[in-house]
């Protein structure tokens, strides 16, 4: 069966990583970070790529839930499976339990530093436009609920060249700087399976997500 993997920018690093690891060598479509900004925009970029994948009888979400931005995708030909997480940083932690242990952190991978629609881009964007003072009191506030910058090492990329920029980030906005390890091993039982139901979400061909399919409990 002919598959395409939905992978976002913020892990692609850990993608690619896994498909060198696993032997596979998929298709990939690439969706930009900035889209989980907006979630109807999200959304609809999802569906299209799903109608424009042709003749591929399966999709891989290398995604997560984002927000719940998948409910309401149609499968149309193709049979979509989707990690039972919440979103991308939650698979790389092996699950939303785990990842809810760091609740009080901010996660940065290199994808998402090189991203450029983050709250460190606007965070620069915004300088220009408002001047520091009103600047930093709308950030300050944005990061009130943090105490850390947490740079995932998942391995797959320079952690030491990623990582002066993950400081400099929390020492703007008075955080602690953190490196946590990570893995991609979600991302490999993706592409290869098996796809415990667990732990992913598939939908069949004709098929499509409704809210009741997003309940995430791993």
């Amino acid at each position: 069966m002919d598959t395409l993997v939905i992978g976002c920018r913020t892990t692609e690093n850990e993608l690619l990583s896994a498909m060198e690891a696993c032997s596979v060598r998929y298709d990939i479509s690439w969706i930009e970070a900035g889209l989980h900004n907006v979630k109807k925009k999200l959304n609809r970029t999802l569906q299209e790529r799903i109608d424009a994948s042709g003749s591929y009888g399966r999709i891989l979400f290398a995604t997560g839930f984002c927000g719940n931005a998948v409910c309401g995708l149609s499968a149309r030909q193709a049979e979509l499976i989707l990690p039972r997480t919440d979103d991308c940083i939650s698979f790389l932690f092996g699950s939303c339990k785990e990842k809810l242990l760091w609740n009080d952190s901010y996660f940065l991978t290199e994808g998402w530093l090189r991203g450029e629609s983050n709250i460190w881009k606007e965070y620069q964007r915004s300088l220009e436009k408002y001047g520091e003072a009103r600047t930093r009191r709308i950030f300050q506030a944005l990061f009130a609920h943090y105490r850390r910058i947490a740079l995932l090492d998942t391995g797959c990329y320079d952690i030491d060249g990623a990582l002066p920029e993950a400081k400099r980030i929390a020492g703007t906005f008075s955080l602690d700087c953190q490196v946590i390890p990570v893995s991609a091993d979600y991302l490999r039982t993706l592409l290869t399976g098996p796809w415990d139901p667990a732990r992913f979400l598939t939908v069949r061909p004709g098929g499509r997500i409704t809210d009741a399919d997003l309940a995430v409990t791993y």
